[in-house]
This record gives structure tokens, sequence and C-alpha cells, in this order.
């Protein structure tokens, strides 16, 4: 009787024993994560590489709302100024034909420089001349250039200047350059 006693408190350590082997066992194979290393399916050209997508804001014909356009561009263009860059690309228009520019023609960037978080862009006077379309026609020209620079992470906020001056507005006075503007969904 002892021996049977003995055999089957062996017996039941046995399979305690078998059951923590098999549950540590499972836990530690699952918890190990197989790393594959990423082939691409074709090889990506040097000139590729150097290729970075930004985001540009212009009016839907259609609509009249204002629209991203999203562009790939070469990475070194925006090394040395990425806000003088976004802007020239929104002064010279957009690729999409369903899209126009709604920044009045002949404007110029002066300047755009970073203070904090803010962007202070510099215009010519074109961007506030001979302007009476009203504070909605006129709000789509400003976020037009500022949802476009705010797409950087450095940006919050944009300023505007016209010649250097910053209380500037357009003719009609619907929306004057005063206070800085923040991103319009």
């Amino acid at each position: 009787m002892k021996h049977k006693k003995i055999w089957l408190v062996f017996l039941i350590l046995l399979i305690i024993l078998i059951i923590v082997f098999l549950v540590n066992f499972y836990f530690t194979k699952n918890d190990e994560q197989e790393f594959t290393e990423y082939i691409p399916q074709e090889e990506i050209s040097s000139e590729q590489e150097r290729q970075t997508l930004v985001t540009l804001y212009f009016q839907n014909k259609e609509t009249k709302m204002l629209m991203p356009e999203a562009r790939l561009i070469d990475a070194k263009l925006l090394v040395q100024n990425p806000y003088a860059t976004l802007i020239g690309l929104l002064l010279n228009g957009p690729k999409n034909e369903k899209l126009q520019s709604i920044i009045p023609e002949g404007t110029r960037l002066n300047n755009v420089e970073i203070k904090g978080n803010m962007a202070i862009v510099d215009l010519s006077s074109e961007f506030i001349e001979d302007i009476k379309l009203g504070a909605e026609e006129e709000s789509k020209i400003v976020y037009s250039i500022v949802n476009t620079l705010v797409e950087l992470t450095e940006v919050d906020s944009v300023k505007f200047l016209i010649n250097g001056e910053d209380n500037a507005c357009f003719q009609d006075k619907a929306i004057n350059f005063k206070e800085p503007f923040v991103k319009m969904d």
C-alpha cells in the first residue's frame, strides 16, 4: 500500500512537471517572433530614394473647395528652405486638371522665415491688390498657403506680411493679417 501511494505521488508529480514543461514551452515559443527581412519586389532607384511626398492645397474647379494635391518632389529641394519651396510650388499651380491655383496672379514671395512654430510669410502686394471677393473666397486664398505650410511638423501657424508690413488686409477689409492663421479643416 505504501508503495502504491509513493508511485501515485510520483506519477502526479511527473504529470505536473510535464504539464508545466509543455505550458512553458508553448508560451516561450509564441513570445519568440520571427523577423524576416523585407525584400522589395523591384529595385528602388537612387532617384526614387530622394523623392518625398508633399501636400499642396488648391481650389477644386467644380466644388470651389480647397483640396489637397499630393506631389512627389526631390527631397533635396526641401533641404535649404522647405517653406519657400512649398510656396513656390503653390505659386506655380497644380498638376491636377481638376484643381486651380487661387493665389492672385503676379504674387511673389519676398521672404519666409520660422519663429518658434510660426511661419512668417512675406508676399508682394499683388497678393491683396484689387481683391474684393468677400471673406469666404479670400479665406480660401489664405488657407491655400496656411494648410500647405502646416503640413510640415514644425509649423503650427502662419503670419502674413505684405511687403514687410504686418497690418495689411484685402481691399474690402473682410480679412486682415494682424493675427496668425492656423490650419482650417
